[in-house]
């Protein structure tokens, strides 16, 4: 029988396949600029087939390109950076790689420069970042103080004026503000709680990544042909419909803002509601916790609106849907005072956004300043939750010169001067709080009394602008500039340079100067007040608001308040020498230097990887101060501990450690 012989298989060549380079493979900045490249790639190869899919000539435009790319260039950065490769590995459908905490904890400087699920480390990089922002937004201060010293036009044209002020505002509220807030709570609040992080790791490192890129595309709108934004930070509609490219900057750019607001805000939610410790009632929650979950109800609530009203925008500038064209007809029937109520039905609440967590701040450094309990800590407590309540009742004072039927002015003149309640309650509680106690005059104290004289002052020329006859009179004017610095610079930096003094030697493990802490406070203080009170008088004698030159019989107050404001420009030098100086080479901070009660002040600083040896059980409350005996918390045996940190990334805590 025959047999047949097989032929040899013909082999066929091998492919060799090349990898990439280390850096390049791997998440980091090396691979985020090359995914920056590829977003830009995708923005003009898509753009390019939308226009071959609608039989237009395929050469794209540069509006076209540009709000693609400014949608695409950002995330493809944060992909490659490294901030959804767990979500992405899920999403392919290949094996997740189990949590080695190997992206978690800073034991270098490096590890503030890369995806962190730390949140402690997340709290220094919002913290810092926010600072840049502080400062960038502070020198175009200078160039508008600068330009208004004297009658007539100087260095800018009115459109680089109008420019410059409008990034000004911005910057300082949607990238300082807001997220420093968002950094000193992510520091604070676990540990103030009992947590070992966060509850949502990754989403926290997203939060923080999504807000340099904001800011980066903000400023880069001065770049952009015809200038940066010039609508101030309202955008107001049609105005931002028609103005050239710059303005794209700012509405995507506060899309990435938003969405890093309301990440972070979900997650303090999450995390106060089920990972407080054993014996943590919410009735024994520092007041901080109290704020920011306050807070966070108001941002996961209001945010969407600003972020849908540069959606329209967009929409409006892009694809002409004519939302704000009040042209009728051709199909062109917008309404142009729906910009205005989508947008300060976000944006007045923002106002509590931006002061909500500094109450908290004020009220810890407070009672362990003057070593009493907060007077009165359920009512404050209710009265946080009163202000996100009527934080939405209050919006179209704002618009009380806009063209809007008369009948709704009352009843929002009524709310406006009703809101004022639950925080004159907070002042007078604050007031009752330090009678008679004592008092230990600090930097952080200094900076929690300044606050309530600016705050207060802000506060009381607010409910003068809630009477219609009065607003309607300065409505176009200084004394609306006055008002909102002294309760944004007097308000929220008072208290958010209170608290990064306060927590310096917890987030650091050092000591802060405190002779230079005070020379900050005071030439702060001093200038403040110079720079901004006599905002009001030239504000009721006509000065307008929003103009790059003015009448000279205005011109001598104008100057006295630009040297001020340059002086109160060079005191935030003192605060940057400190803290820099400081945290290079100050005192080693002891665990709690200030005797508070609270979990934070109960662990090393800086405080461990997982923040706990032993998991605390809280016992009484937080402000028990001049109590005999009086203990916050105890602190259970160190191998649960390791338990409850070795878990706290693969499973949700249990209903027992809640």
């Amino acid at each position: 029988m025959a047999t047949t012989v097989a032929e040899p298989a013909v082999r066929q060549p091998q492919r060799t396949r090349v990898p990439l380079p280390p850096k390049l493979r791997a998440a980091g900045w090396y691979r985020a600029a090359l995914f920056s490249v590829l977003g830009f790639g995708f923005a003009v190869g898509l753009t390019a087939l939308v226009r071959w899919l609608m039989h237009q000539h395929p050469v794209v435009e540069a509006h076209a390109i540009t709000i693609v790319a400014l949608l695409a260039v950002p995330t493809f950065f944060l992909v490659g950076i490294g901030t959804c490769d767990y979500w992405l590995y899920w999403a392919a459908g290949r094996p997740t790689r189990a949590e080695d905490h190997a992206t978690h904890g800073a034991y270098s400087w490096r590890d503030y420069f890369r995806v962190n699920t730390d949140h402690k480390v997340i709290g220094i990089q919002y913290t810092v970042t926010s600072f840049f922002f502080l400062f960038v937004g502070g020198l175009l201060a200078m160039l508008i103080r600068a330009q208004l010293s004297k009658p007539g036009m100087q260095f800018l044209t009115p459109e680089q004026y109008n420019g410059v002020f409008s990034v000004h505002a911005s910057v300082l509220i949607f990238l300082f503000v807001i997220p420093v807030f968002a950094g000193l709570a992510n520091f604070v609040i676990p540990l103030m709680i009992g947590a070992p992080d966060m509850a949502f790791p990754r989403l926290n490192a997203l939060s923080y990544w999504l807000l340099p890129m904001g800011g980066v595309l903000m400023l880069m709108s001065f770049l952009a042909p015809g200038g940066a934004f010039a609508t101030g930070w309202t955008a107001y509609a049609p105005l931002s419909t028609t103005m050239p490219l710059g303005q794209l900057f700012f509405s995507v750019g506060v899309q990435f803002a938003g969405f890093s607001s309301i990440f972070t805000a979900l997650n303090f939610l999450v995390t106060i509601i089920t990972m407080r410790a054993p014996g943590m009632s919410f009735f024994r929650l520092p007041l901080l916790v109290w704020a920011n979950f306050s807070t966070s109800l108001l941002v996961v609530i209001a945010t969407p609106f600003i972020a849908s009203s540069q959606f329209f925008i967009l929409l409006d500038t892009s694809l002409h849907f004519h939302f704000f064209d009040a042209f009728v007809g051709a199909g062109k029937n917008g309404n142009v005072l729906m910009y205005q109520h989508v947008f300060w039905f976000y944006s007045h609440p923002a106002v509590y956004i931006m002061m909500l967590p500094g109450f908290g701040i004020i009220s810890e450094i407070l009672a362990v300043k003057s070593r009493k309990p907060i007077f009165g800590y359920r009512m404050m407590a209710f009265s946080l939750l009163a202000i996100v309540v009527l934080g939405f009742t209050v919006w179209a004072h704002h618009m009380f010169v806009s063209g809007m039927p008369p009948w709704i002015r009352i009843p929002m003149m009524i709310t406006t001067a009703i809101i004022s309640i639950p925080t004159g309650i907070k002042v007078f509680s604050w007031l009752a709080t330090l009678w008679r106690g004592v008092l230990h005059m600090d930097t952080p104290m200094l900076f929690a009394l300044g606050f309530l004289t600016m705050f207060t002052l802000g506060g009381i020329s607010g409910v003068m602008l809630a009477m219609v006859p009065f607003d309607i009179h300065v409505s176009q004017t200084y004394f609306i500039v006055a008002h909102i610095h002294y309760v944004l610079f007097g308000g929220s930096l008072m208290t958010i340079f209170a608290g990064v003094y306060y927590w310096f030697p917890k987030m650091t493990g050092r000591m802060f100067d405190d002779r230079l802490g005070r020379w900050h406070f005071w030439l702060t203080f001093v200038f403040a007040n110079l720079t901004f009170g006599p905002m009001h008088i030239i504000g009721l004698q006509g000065m307008p608001r929003r103009v790059a030159e003015y009448a000279a019989k205005f011109a001598t107050w104008n100057l006295f308040i630009s040297v001020c404001s340059f002086i109160l420009g060079l005191t935030m030098l003192i605060f940057l020498w400190n803290i820099i100086s400081s945290w290079r080479g100050g005192p080693r901070a002891a665990a709690n230097p200030w005797r508070a009660l609270t979990l934070e002040w109960q662990v090393s600083s800086p405080p461990p990887v997982f923040n706990f040896d032993a998991v605390p059980t809280v016992v009484g409350g937080p402000y028990e101060y001049g109590v005999p005996g009086a203990v916050h918390g105890i602190f259970k045996p160190a191998a649960e501990a390791k338990a409850v940190a070795a878990g706290a990334f693969t499973r949700p805590p249990s209903q027992e450690s809640h």
